[in-house]
């Protein structure tokens, strides 16, 4: 056990994979139920019953966590390194696509449009 500060909490952690999964999700600011969304999972049980101890992190989740919120693999699975690899601006995109999984496929579409309007709007301007 260690003591870490998250989201400017202090904070007691364990080494485990659960734990800091769970670490992880809280410096995200994300219910169990958003991190879930993020990561294409229906509901928090799987999330809770990780954080509990019900169910292991597997491989999936790993490459999931990774790839969607930026968490470093290495991190995730040792506790070794940084737990957020990455930029500004892929934290940003992380946090975007966040959001986004969490629509449903109407509004997912719209946000698109919207977007593309944005940049038409944006060249105009540029000219």
């Amino acid at each position: 056990m260690f003591l870490a500060v998250v989201s400017n909490k202090l904070m007691i952690m364990d080494t485990s994979i659960n734990d800091r999964l769970k670490q992880a999700r809280k410096a995200l600011n994300l219910s169990q139920k958003q991190f879930a969304a993020g990561i294409f999972l229906k509901g928090s049980g799987y999330i809770g019953d990780i954080e509990i101890y019900r169910h292991e992190v597997n491989e999936r989740i790993i490459e999931l966590v990774s790839s969607i919120y930026g968490v470093n693999k290495a991190w995730l699975k040792t506790g070794n390194g940084k737990m957020f690899e990455g930029t500004k601006l892929d934290k940003q995109l992380n946090e975007m696509n966040i959001y986004f999984n969490q629509l449903n496929p109407h509004f997912k579409s719209y946000v698109l449009s919207q977007i593309k309007q944005l940049i038409k709007l944006q060249n105009i301007k540029d000219m």
